[in-house]
């Protein structure tokens, strides 16, 4: 069988009371909950509760039982309630977390099922069974829950789970009736909440209660709004409905689902409320037929407002008006059934008929419009509204055959009429009327001048307001024209591809764009033409803006040059700053003997000009400070350390200069150190003596190696150091002055054989030297 459900959202307010629900676990039985409490109706009949499944709390409590609260601000006064915790819990102030299990307290399958969950836990259940009169039954609810977290994310994630499920007793399948208003959507606390900041936006907000602070009369985080569902039913045939409600996931943050007290009745479906709150009111000058019938020879009464519409007898009834609108179905059993719903009226857009006129680029009356440029017009600046364009009225009115491209629509007769459709959010709509029109005005306006960037190749960056502003001072500032650019004619007419922001002309030195002025009501005014020019500006050599003055050489000058290398024809002057502190110089060269920074401005008399930065930077000739020398070893050494403004290199005897101020493997004697200023200040020499003792020498009056006595000494270099000589027995032989004579080989007078002999060698500044060394014979 197949149900028709729908939910009616009851207005109620909210105040302060110090009172709290009361709950009552033991002095119903399930059967007087549904049948007596409920239910509590002569017409609804053959009640018969099949089955109980609650909460186990070794008999001191329930999950389930009455509620009564009267004097308190909860919208029932009493009826029946069903927890996923101890009933006890369900009762305010909301100062606590509800959050309750029982031993063995399982989930529902037929809940899982519907809802297409799973995982459920601590499922109260109550089934009933009942015969009823009439084409529809419903009754009235909240759910509530400690899952409602104000400002929290978890509202968005978390939900406990319930469901009113019916079914004829001849069918196998339910149908879940506690749904959101006009949708197949569960009532969860994921689906009916206020938009969660950080979180989630709203769900279903028209359909949420409170959230409810300390004072609350029940201990629940947040509640929905009153709510109804109602199931379609055959009369005379007897229905299965399971009441449930379960935790999901886990046991924590209980829920719970009131059931107002003899609100289960027999009731007329009307179809839903039409309110502006929901996005379905009537529109003006719409009616709406209302239709309580059900089957059998019933009587039928029409109120308006809670006042009887008199005459008004039939199963139907014509609405024109906004109110709110009940019907009272007498049965042929004398039964009453029920029905209610709510009408909101709206308007219709407001619009107003305008013309768009667009420049004709062949004169013929014939040209492309974009009609999106009159909807502002139309809807007189609206933007919470569609628009759609038609050839008829009829089609308009219909919303049939809509223009399909109405950015680039081809007019088929001048001064044709296009019908525009204007429909609100609510499906109310308007019709106007778009004339549309040419235009054959003509503009003219200047070249727009612009230097060229830096770098010179005829392209460069234009600023579209300043074109816009260079077009609004050359036309007719009395026509108040808004002004758009475009690459093409087409793109002008169309209004496609404006040109914004900024533009690089893609023709170098000369472009052509076109300039669409349109009146304050977006029609066009006329079509022209902007020429781009990118003029030449100031181009200079940068190999001139890094120049040296050698120190060495002040107070005499050096040429520096602007190193200009165009717009001789232009006709270019110079002028000349120092360190930011202007210079009288106004060539394009000028002496200088000072180090810094030199900046010329060149400008041209096309009004292009630039500047460019010189840099005098210091250089100098070297000062030595310092030459290290590792001498009398195996691997003697010279580093040179210097001080000065310049960039040196180094050589040692030749002039062969490197980066390196270390020289290696370097003989014992005399040598001569260059350094050089690669910047060409000039090279320094200086002489320097390496220490050495020669391994042997052959005393045999040859004129070569006759004597031995150590190299690098003069007059100038080590020349006081002693030198004692001995033999392998350490018997002093001989005391040489290096500078005055060597050693002959001799004792006493006396050749001295071949042999091995040793040396210990005092410099004044302490250190010593020895060794060895071999007399050849």
């Amino acid at each position: 069988m197949k149900y028709y459900i729908y939910f009616i959202l009851l207005a109620f307010s909210f105040k302060n009371f110090a009172q709290n629900i009361q709950v009552d676990s033991q002095s119903y039985t399930p059967q007087q909950l549904i049948e007596d409490i409920l239910i509590n109706s002569n017409c609804i009949e053959n009640v018969t509760v099949t089955n109980v499944i609650g909460g186990n709390f070794s008999g001191t409590d329930q999950s389930y039982g009455y509620f009564d609260a009267t004097g308190t601000s909860f919208p029932f006064q009493n009826g029946i309630v069903l927890s996923t915790g101890k009933l006890s819990n369900v009762e305010g102030p909301n100062n606590n977390l509800s959050d309750d299990d029982a031993p063995n307290w399982n989930g529902d399958n037929d809940l899982e099922n519907i809802l297409n969950e799973s995982n459920t836990h601590n499922a109260t259940i109550i089934e009933f069974e009942f015969t009823s009169t009439a084409n529809f039954v419903s009754f009235r609810y909240i759910f509530a829950s400690e899952e409602y977290r104000k400002n929290n994310t978890n509202t968005c994630k978390y939900s406990d789970l319930f469901g009113f499920l019916i079914r004829n007793v001849n069918d196998t399948q339910y149908t879940n009736i506690a749904l959101i208003p006009n949708t197949q959507t569960p009532v969860k606390v994921t689906t009916v909440h206020p938009e969660i900041p950080n979180g989630c936006a709203a769900q279903n907000p028209t359909y949420f209660g409170s959230w409810n602070d300390p004072t609350a009369p029940i201990n629940f985080n947040g509640q929905t709004a009153v709510l109804t569902a109602t199931a379609n039913t055959i009369p005379n045939e007897t229905y299965h409905v399971k009441l449930v409600i379960a935790d999901e996931q886990n046991y924590r943050y209980d829920s719970a689902v009131f059931l107002e007290a003899n609100s289960f009745e027999l009731s007329t479906d009307l179809g839903p409320d039409r309110l502006i709150s929901t996005n379905n009111p009537l529109c003006e000058n719409e009616t709406l037929t209302l239709n309580a019938s059900q089957s059998g020879n019933n009587t039928y009464k029409w109120f308006k407002d809670g006042n009887e519409i008199l005459n008004e007898t039939n199963a139907t009834y014509l609405v024109n008006e906004a109110g709110t609108y009940t019907v009272e179905v007498t049965l042929e059993n004398n039964c009453i059934a029920y029905g209610e719903i709510i009408v909101e009226y709206t308007q219709a857009p407001t619009t107003s008929n305008t013309t768009l006129t667009q420049c004709d680029a062949d004169q013929d009356g014939f040209t492309t419009y974009n009609l999106l440029d009159a909807q502002q017009s139309i809807s007189n600046g609206s933007n919470n509204v569609n628009i759609s364009f038609y050839t008829s009225y009829p089609n308009a009115e219909n919303a049939v055959n809509p223009i399909q491209n109405p950015e680039s629509f081809q007019n088929t007769s001048p001064q044709q009429i296009i019908y525009v459709r204007v429909e609100n959010s609510f499906g109310c709509f308007s019709i106007a009327e778009l004339t549309l029109d040419i235009s054959n005005e003509t503009i003219n306006i200047p070249p727009f001048e612009a230097c060229d960037d830096e770098v010179i190749d005829g392209f460069t960056e234009f600023n579209v307001s300043d074109l816009i502003n260079h077009v609004e001072q050359n036309i007719n500032s009395n026509l108040n024209l808004s002004v758009q650019l475009y690459k093409t004619e087409q793109d002008a007419l169309n209004n496609l591809n404006t040109i914004t922001g900024t533009y690089v002309n893609t023709i170098d030195y000369n472009e052509t764009l076109f300039v669409k002025t349109e009146t304050n009501n977006g029609s066009c005014y006329a079509i022209g033409t902007l020429e781009l020019q990118v003029l030449e500006p100031p181009i200079f050599d940068e190999t001139t803006t890094n120049n040296i003055y050698c120190l060495n050489q002040y107070p005499n000058t050096i040429t520096i040059n602007a190193g200009l290398l165009n717009g001789t024809n232009n006709n270019p002057t110079f002028e000349w700053y120092f360190n930011n502190v202007f210079l009288p110089e106004s060539t394009s060269s000028i002496e200088i003997n000072e180090i810094g920074t030199y900046t010329v401005n060149v400008s041209f008399s096309n009004g292009c000009s630039a500047s460019t930065n010189i840099l005098v930077n210091a250089s100098n000739i070297a000062t030595i400070d310092n030459i290290e020398i590792e001498q009398t070893s195996k691997n003697n050494s010279v580093t040179i350390h210097v001080t000065g403004e310049g960039d040196y290199q180094y050589a040692l005897d030749s002039q062969i200069f490197n980066d390196n101020n270390v020289f290696t493997n370097i003989s014992s004697g005399f040598h001569t150190i260059f350094v050089l200023d690669k910047n060409g200040c000039g090279i320094i020499e200086e002489e320097i003596a390496v220490l050495g003792f020669p391994k042997f020498f052959t005393p045999n009056n040859d004129g070569y190696n006759d004597t031995w006595k150590p190299l690098g000494v003069n007059e100038t270099f080590n020349s006081n150091i002693k030198i004692q000589i001995f033999n392998r027995f350490g018997k002093l032989l001989k005391t040489i002055n290096p500078i005055e004579s060597g050693w002959d080989g001799t004792f006493a007078g006396k050749l001295l054989a071949s042999d091995d002999y040793w040396y210990v060698a005092l410099l004044p500044n302490g250190a010593s030297f020895n060794g060895h060394f071999t007399l050849k014979r």
